[in-house]
C-alpha cells in the first residue's frame, strides 16, 4: 500500500476515544476494581467493530483496533507483564515547570472527578516476564474480524521499552540497561505476534524525543543524543527476526497540549532515529511547534526503502483541519521526501490514555478531514505528473 499506488493512502496513531461503558470498565480494571471478564471481554470485541467501521467510513487506509483493550499506550504493560507493582514517582516536563500557571491550569481540568487513569503508572518491582498471550491474542483476532469484508490493512501500537523505562521506574534491576533489555526481552513476544498475524506492528517511541525535556533537561545535548543511540539499540534488539517492511515507528514529543518550547529539534535526533529497523517513521508535523519541520527532510534525506507518516492532524486541538490544509502539509512533504513514500498521519493518538482529550465525533470529522485532504493531494501530484 505505501509504494505501489497512485495517491497517498491515510493512517492514524492507533489510539482512538473509548464508548462510555468501555472506559468505565478499563478505569475499574486500571484501578484494581473488580471486572467481570467475559463482559469487559464482550464490550472490547464491539467497541474494535465499531471503531474500525468509523475509520473506514472516515476513509482511513490503515486502521487500528484503537487500543480498546488498553487503559494507556504505555502502561497496558501493567497486565501484561510480571514485575510491576511497585510505584512511579511523578514527574513533571521542563515546558511545564517553566510556565507554572499553565501547567496548574492543565492539570486542574480534571479536578474533581477523581484519579485519572495517566496516573496508572506502577513501578517496576521484580523480573520481567510476558503473560499477556490472552489479551494479545484477542487483539489480534478482534481487529481480524473487524476488517472481514473491508479493504483495508491492518496495524497495531506496542510500547518501546525505553517509554516504559521513562514512565514506570525500576525498584529491581541494577541499572538502566538491564532494565532496557529485560524489557525488549519480554516486548519482543508481543512485536512478533502482531507482525506474524500479517499486521503492520507501529513501536511507539515517544521517548526518542521527550526524553530530552523530560528526564535530560540539564544534561548537555551529546548525553542525552547518546541516550537516543541507546534506545535505538535496545528497539533493535526487540525487533530481532522482524522484517523492516512490516514495522513503523511513532516519535513525538508528549501528546499534551503544553508550551513545547523545551522540545528537542528533529534535525538533532532524525540520523539517529533512521536506525532503527523499520519501513515506516511516524512524526509530528501540524502542530505549531513542528509543523515547520518538513523542511528537516531536505537536510537529512529519508534513506532509500523508507517512507513516512507525517502528522498533518493535530491531536490536541479540537479544530477540524481544512482538507487544503491537510494537502498543502502533505504537498510539502511530497517535495522533499517524493509522493510514493508518503502515508498521511496524525500528530499522535486521539487518547493515548482511555480518557483522551477530544469527543469522538471531532476525532472523526478530523479523520475525514484527512483523507479528504489526501485525495486533494494526490489529484495534485499525480494529476500534475499525468498532465505533463
Amino acid at each position: 500500500m505505501t509504494h505501489v499506488r497512485a495517491r497517498i493512502p491515510t493512517t492514524h496513531c492507533g489510539s482512538l476515544p473509548r464508548p462510555a461503558a468501555l472506559f468505565k470498565l478499563l478505569e475499574d480494571r486500571g484501578f484494581e476494581r473488580e471486572v467481570e471478564e467475559v463482559a469487559f471481554a464482550a464490550e472490547v470485541k464491539a467497541a474494535v467493530g465499531e471503531v474500525v467501521g468509523r475509520q473506514v467510513a472516515a476513509g482511513i487506509d490503515i486502521v487500528s483496533d484503537g487500543e480498546m483493550s488498553k487503559i494507556g499506550f504505555f502502561n497496558y504493560v501493567k497486565d501484561r507483564l510480571t514485575g510491576f507493582r511497585g510505584e512511579s514517582g511523578s514527574f513533571l516536563p521542563r515546558d511545564l515547570v517553566d510556565f507554572p500557571e499553565a501547567a496548574q491550569r492543565m492539570f486542574a481540568r480534571g479536578a474533581g472527578s477523581g484519579p485519572s487513569l495517566a496516573m496508572v503508572r506502577p513501578g517496576n518491582d521484580g523480573p520481567i516476564e510476558y503473560v499477556g498471550q490472552g489479551q494479545l491474542q484477542a487483539d489480534l483476532a478482534n481487529l481480524r474480524e473487524a476488517i472481514v469484508g473491508k479493504e483495508v490493512e491492518p496495524f497495531l501500537p506496542a510500547v518501546s521499552p525505553g517509554t516504559v523505562v521513562q514512565n514506570m521506574a525500576t525498584t529491581h534491576f541494577a541499572s538502566r540497561a538491564e532494565y532496557l533489555y529485560a524489557l525488549a526481552d519480554a516486548l519482543r513476544t508481543e512485536y512478533r505476534a502482531i507482525a506474524g498475524a500479517g499486521f503492520i506492528l507501529q513501536v511507539d517511541c515517544p521517548d526518542l524525543a521527550m526524553d530530552r525535556h523530560v528526564e535530560f533537561a540539564d544534561e548537555p545535548i551529546e548525553i542525552f543524543l547518546r541516550h537516543v543511540g541507546e534506545h535505538v539499540e535496545v528497539v533493535n534488539h526487540a525487533l530481532e527476526g522482524i522484517d523492516p517492511a512490516r514495522v513503523r515507528v511513532h516519535v513525538c514529543w508528549g501528546n499534551y497540549p503544553g508550551p513545547h518550547h523545551r522540545d528537542v529539534a528533529l534535525a538533532e535526533i532524525v540520523d539517529l532515529v533512521y536506525r532503527l529497523d523499520a519501513a515506516g517513521l511516524s512524526v509530528e508535523a501540524a502542530n505549531p511547534r513542528h509543523e515547520h519541520e518538513w523542511i528537516v527532510f531536505r537536510e537529512h534525506p529519508l534513506p532509500d526503502g523508507r517512507y513516512l507518516v507525517p502528522g498533518v492532524i493535530d491531536t490536541n486541538s479540537p479544530y477540524i483541519e481544512h482538507p487544503q490544509v491537510v494537502s498543502q502539509r502533505l504537498q510539502r512533504f511530497a517535495s522533499v521526501v517524493g509522493r510514493e513514500n508518503l502515508v498521511a498521519g496524525t500528530d499522535c493518538g486521539f487518547a493515548t490514555v482511555a480518557t483522551g482529550t477530544l469527543t469522538s465525533d471531532v476525532v472523526y470529522a478530523k479523520l475525514a478531514s484527512l483523507a479528504e485532504g489526501a485525495r486533494l493531494a494526490s489529484a495534485e501530484l499525480w494529476g500534475a505528473v499525468s498532465e505533463s
